[in-house]
């Protein structure tokens, strides 16, 4: 008589094929870690878009948002760095949402 395997959790299985999916670019390595390094308030207005030559345009809710993250540059390209090692950005670039 066969033993069954217990089931295992959907989570590693989900994991793996995310992993296997996303694209391998600077974007998508910022944005895979974003809200981890800048927080959840400031994730909900601000998130990366798009990216040239090392550097990550960042689309912001308001022009305060915009103005605050810019401020905030060196800190939040520090905490990209310890996440990200070579994968993180040259610098980032803080505008409008639609500009």
């Amino acid at each position: 008589m066969s033993r069954r395997r217990a089931p295992r959790p959907a989570s590693e299985a989900f994991r793996a094929a995310l992993g296997k999916a996303a694209p391998k670019t600077r974007l998508a390595a910022v944005q895979s870690v974003w809200e981890e390094v800048v927080g959840e308030r400031v994730a909900a207005a601000a998130r990366p878009v798009s990216e040239r030559d090392g550097v990550v345009a960042v689309a912001c809710s308001d022009p305060v948002w915009a103005q605050e993250l810019d401020l905030m540059q060196e800190e939040l390209q520090r905490g990209l760095k310890d996440r990200l090692g070579d994968d993180a950005p040259r610098s980032l670039r803080f505008r409008l949402k639609g500009d």
